[in-house]
């Protein structure tokens, strides 16, 4: 069976940064921090980091209130984040209702926010009777993926792969191979991720989280750096138009890139301790997808949330499969970890620095930790011709994720 070859054509963005794609570019690119301390993280008791990415005001009601009374913020997020998408792409109603275009689309949990107001209501007497009927849609495992695909009339199929922090990467490698099957001609893909303080704290109590910089916010989190503490959790949404090469010709759409390969595999040795030897394989396998050797990558976007032991396993990885040459950098720096969104939102941010042929460094990378030694950290901008670039996510339990893309 011949495969088809996989195109981006749209890209949308909610991000720290504001609203857009070219918000996310500015920040980038103007080496911006987005991290500030979250007011409500210092309500919880015990709670040892109180800093994050968030998004700032927006205008949520360019979403009209049909579609935002059974969606929670993330939803909305996704929602703005893929129309923006579509519209760069150039794809309207026809493609949407056409049963030829899909969503893969998940987040981490549910909405915190809500689970904490039906919980509030509903203990300690057992008692619903608070609870709106819209509640449940909003609570439902796949309600992301369904309240957007809902909203835009889509017919196509519904992938819907929560798994942590390899989420839209995942979404993006899933919606990827839909396409090359010929299953769908069009995917949306991405994931979106609304904070709560228990986001976290899921990682403060694994002692995960950073919390040494919540006097200077903007100084982390810091990937790869010899004084990082862990990661700073970040809200967003992110989303890419995947479409077959011969669709996107045929419409005459403009091509970004090319998805060429793509891997997903896991890790069983321990649910939260990196697995260098995984990542590795995780990395060849994506590259063996994509035909390509390692001598053909030009650049690669690190997962690297500043954790000591999470930066070390894959900087040990990059090390064993690409040696020290290969340009390397993380944007966790720059607006914290994202969840769900980071894969898609780091992917945008890096095709939008290569059309100026431009590798963005890591923020806050000023000391190189001796055990993420002996890869390319670069610490200023490069002007560079990128045609190939790898970009990594791993999530607890164990699960790893690459992408492989072509510059066009």
């Amino acid at each position: 069976m011949q495969l088809k070859r996989v195109v981006v054509t749209g890209m949308g963005a909610i991000s720290p940064y504001g609203s857009g794609v070219a918000a996310l570019q500015a920040g980038i690119a103007g080496m911006e921090s987005a991290i500030t301390r979250m007011e409500r993280a210092s309500e919880i008791r015990e709670l040892r980091s109180q800093i994050a990415g968030l998004i700032p005001d927006i205008d949520v009601t360019v979403v009209p209130r049909k579609d935002r009374r059974t969606m929670t913020a993330m939803g909305i997020y996704a929602l703005m984040a893929a129309r923006e998408a579509l519209s760069m792409a150039g794809l309207g109603d026809e493609d949407l209702g056409s049963g030829r275009l899909g969503v893969s689309l998940a987040c981490t949990s549910t909405c915190g926010d809500l689970l904490e107001e039906f919980f509030s209501g509903y203990l300690p007497d057992r008692d619903v009777s608070h609870c709106k009927s819209t509640t449940f849609f909003k609570l439902m495992n796949h309600a992301l993926a369904s309240s957007v695909a809902q909203a835009l009339n889509v017919c196509g199929r519904i992938i819907s792969p929560a798994s942590a922090c390899a989420t839209s990467t995942q979404a993006i490698g899933y919606g990827y191979e839909a396409i090359q099957l010929g299953r769908q001609d069009i995917m949306l893909c991405g994931g979106s991720e609304e904070l709560h303080p228990l986001s976290l704290a899921s990682f403060d109590l694994i002692n995960a989280a950073s919390t040494g910089f919540n006097d200077a916010p903007t100084r982390a989190p810091r990937p790869f750096d010899r004084d990082r503490d862990g990661v700073v959790c970040a809200e967003g949404a992110g989303l890419l138009i995947l479409e077959s090469y011969d669709h996107a010709v045929a419409r005459g759409a403009t091509i970004l890139g090319e998805l060429v390969g793509f891997s997903t595999s896991s890790s069983p040795k321990h649910p939260a301790n990196p697995d260098a030897e995984a990542i590795l394989r995780c990395m060849e396998e994506a590259l063996h997808d994509a035909g390509l050797m390692p001598s053909q990558i030009d650049y690669l976007n690190a997962h690297a949330t500043g954790t000591v032991s999470g930066d070390a396993a894959e900087a040990q990885a990059i090390r064993t499969l690409f040696g020290s040459e290969l340009p390397v950098s993380s944007f966790k720096g720059h607006m914290g970890h994202t969840l769900a969104a980071s894969g898609v939102l780091e992917t945008i941010a890096t095709f939008s620095g290569l059309q100026s042929n431009t590798l963005y460094p890591t923020r806050n990378l000023e000391a190189i930790d001796p055990d993420c030694v002996g890869i390319n950290l670069f610490s200023h901008a490069l002007t560079q011709s990128v045609t190939y670039f790898i970009k990594n996510s791993f999530a607890l339990g164990g699960i790893n994720a690459s992408l492989v893309f072509r510059r066009i």
